[in-house]
């Protein structure tokens, strides 16, 4: 036993000792290049390059290097270079789940005020601001949560867009019960984040949070309980093994038009609804804000933004970048991509709001817009209370008894959890 755990120690050694090469190996590449960013992969990782392409153009000096990296490598790549100021990278893209941490940890430097304008959506700015309200991070991409119905099949039954959860539920058992192959409504019901994602509109709209003001546990509330039952009865309407559904299956059943409500739809899913090549709803679906209920409408926020490391070599030239990067021309070159804007005149640009008719209706959704809790381990706490959320959905948990056992795992994940 204590040779393997010997063993065991060398091998922990040797990993870490790689890691720091590793970041190492970063760091010299940031002092090789004017500016090292570190991105995202995908449509995001596509955008940056365009505008890359087009700072170093305006800068025929300026030499960027750009990485483009999967969510999780890129959360943790950050965290480590950033804790043993390795000074690897120069301007950082960030989640907004993630900058309560690395603003608390002192690890982002403060930006110029200047650099957030009133043309940017105040709820998207907010997410970059310390308690103190000094600045440490932009918003650059404005994903939020919206809503979305079949607005012909609506119209044929004389049926309104919802303005309630009660409504939802309403539509959803009549539209069901017109038509047997048709679900009702669609959610994702993957425990973890993909259930949390589509709860917590409910939850709100109910008067429920995860956290209250204070950082105390609240998930285990009658308001709660009130949106956890409708999120049940909803089931009843949707897909039988909605438990299992993911992304793709939801926008799978919109697409097919084997859907009539979908809880939670995503600006990168929208374009696809009227894409004849992919959907047989052209034209179909309409998209509001997640209903309200006791209180109004508090569509989800998924904000990425842009800081600038403590460490970074090259601070002054990142905020030149942030400044262009998130100028109106770059934000509209960033639109027609399919990136959603953190920009009001964005949204308002006649070409493309023709391209995307939704963009008025996601602009009011973003207006609206809620943060998750702001803590250093929201993933943690995502994971707890989406476990405890399916285990209610498919009947091994009262839902009572599925909120209160979240609530004493959260509780006792908060020391580590909470800013």
């Amino acid at each position: 036993m204590a040779a393997m755990k010997k063993r065991m120690n060398v091998f922990t050694c040797l990993r870490a000792v790689s890691a720091m090469l590793a970041l190492s190996a970063a760091a010299c590449a940031a002092h090789a290049a004017d500016l090292v960013i570190a991105g995202r992969d995908d449509i995001y990782g596509r955008g940056l390059a365009q505008a890359v392409a087009g700072y170093e153009k305006l800068h025929p000096g300026v030499d960027i290097e750009l990485l483009k990296l999967p969510n999780n490598d890129l959360y943790q790549k950050l965290k480590l270079s950033m804790r043993e100021s390795t000074g690897a990278y120069d301007v950082v893209m960030m989640d907004d789940t993630w900058s309560p941490e690395f603003i608390g940890n002192g690890w982002l430097q403060q930006l110029p005020a200047t650099l957030a304008d009133a043309d940017m959506v105040a709820s998207t700015v907010a997410l970059g601001r310390a308690s103190s309200g000094a600045l440490y991070a932009l918003p650059v991409v404005g994903n939020v949560e919206m809503f979305a119905y079949r607005k012909d099949l609506l119209a044929s039954h004389g049926l309104q867009p919802p303005r309630n959860w009660d409504d939802v539920l309403k539509i959803a058992r009549t539209l069901g019960a017109a038509d047997k192959g048709q679900a009702g409504v669609v959610f994702r019901g993957v425990k973890g984040n993909p259930v949390v994602t589509g709860f917590l509109p409910i939850l709100w709209a109910y008067g429920g949070d995860v956290l209250d003001a204070g950082g105390k546990v609240t998930i285990d509330s009658p308001q709660a309980l009130a949106a956890l039952k409708m999120l049940m009865q909803l089931k009843a309407y949707a897909p039988k093994d909605v438990d299992v559904y993911g992304a793709a299956e939801v926008r799978d059943s919109l697409q097919k038009g084997a859907a009539a409500q979908a809880i939670e739809v995503w600006p990168a899913w929208i374009p696809a609804l009227d894409d004849p090549s992919r959907s047989r709803v052209v034209g179909q679906i309409a998209l509001q804000s997640p209903p309200g209920q006791v209180q109004g409408p508090a569509p989800m926020l998924g904000i990425w933004q842009m800081g600038i490391p403590k460490d970074a070599a090259h601070a002054k030239t990142a905020a030149d970048f942030l400044a262009y990067l998130t100028s109106p021309a770059v934000q509209t070159q960033l639109a027609v991509l399919g990136i959603p804007p953190t920009r009001a005149s964005v949204f308002g640009n006649a070409a493309l709001v023709k391209q995307y008719r939704w963009y008025p209706d996601q602009l009011k959704a973003l207006e609206a817009g809620r943060a998750r809790p702001r803590v250093n381990d929201w993933q943690q706490i995502e994971a707890i209370l989406g476990d405890s959320l399916q285990l209610a959905l498919t009947g091994q948990v009262a839902p009572d008894a599925a909120l209160h056992q979240a609530a004493q795992k959260i509780a006792q994940a908060m020391p580590r959890a909470v800013k």
